[in-house]
Formats: structure tokens, sequence, C-alpha cells
């Protein structure tokens, strides 16, 4: 059975950098498709980055493109997501998702999505 573990949330100032971590278990990574969604209180969760198998094509949110980068390194079992110039409105909690799948997590059909983490709080504040 898949596992996600995130890691790397925390408190930042607006205009901050964070990097955010997700560890895979329990499955071959590569033949995984991996997300990052985010939920902020009181909404729904909603997409945010998503890359292939093999990292070579990443989809973005228009929310987060051109401050957010997406990658994976499949040697480590691990994807990524590089957060720049950041602002309040990113504070939600973030999820890592994974599926064989990649239409059901660009396309945000959540429930369909195979794995999920636990999720990482990050708090930006102005």
């Amino acid at each position: 059975q898949v596992q996600l573990v995130e890691s790397g949330g925390g408190p930042v100032q607006a205009g901050d950098s964070l990097r955010l971590s997700c560890a895979f278990s329990g499955g071959t990574f590569t033949s995984y498709c991996m997300g990052w969604f985010r939920q902020a209180p009181g909404k729904e969760r909603e997409f945010s980055a998503a890359i292939s198998w093999s990292g070579s094509s990443t989809y973005y949110a228009d929310s987060v493109k051109g401050r957010f980068t997406v990658s994976r390194d499949n040697a480590k079992n691990t994807v990524y997501l590089q957060m720049n110039s950041l602002k309040p409105e990113d504070t939600a909690v973030y999820y890592c998702s994974a599926d064989p799948n990649l239409s059901r997590i660009v396309s945000a059909r959540t429930t369909l999505i195979g794995s999920w983490g636990q999720g990482t709080q990050v708090t930006v504040s102005s």
C-alpha cells in the first residue's frame, strides 16, 4: 500500500521561500505520477502542481505558476514543491498525492486519486 509523508511546512513571511518534500513508500515510485494540492480553511482542496512519472512533464495551477516548481528524485522516491515569493493567500495545508493516472491529478478528480499524504501546514504572514 502506497504511503506518502509530507514535510517542510511551517510559518514564513510573505516573500519567503519554502520547500516541501513528500516521501513515497509501499510501491514502485516510477509507476506513479505525483501531485500537490492545498486546502485553506473553509475551502475545497485545490490542485497546485503535478509531475509525470519521469519528471519530463509538469503542470501548475494559474495561482502558483511562475512561483512554484515541482520536481522529483526517482532515486530517493521523493517529490518536492519549491515555493518562492510566498503570499498570505498561499496559506493552507499542502497535500501530496500519487496516482498512475496523471489526468486524475491534473483535473483535480480528488475522489479518484489513489493515495494521499497527511498534509503539512504552510502559514504565510504579511
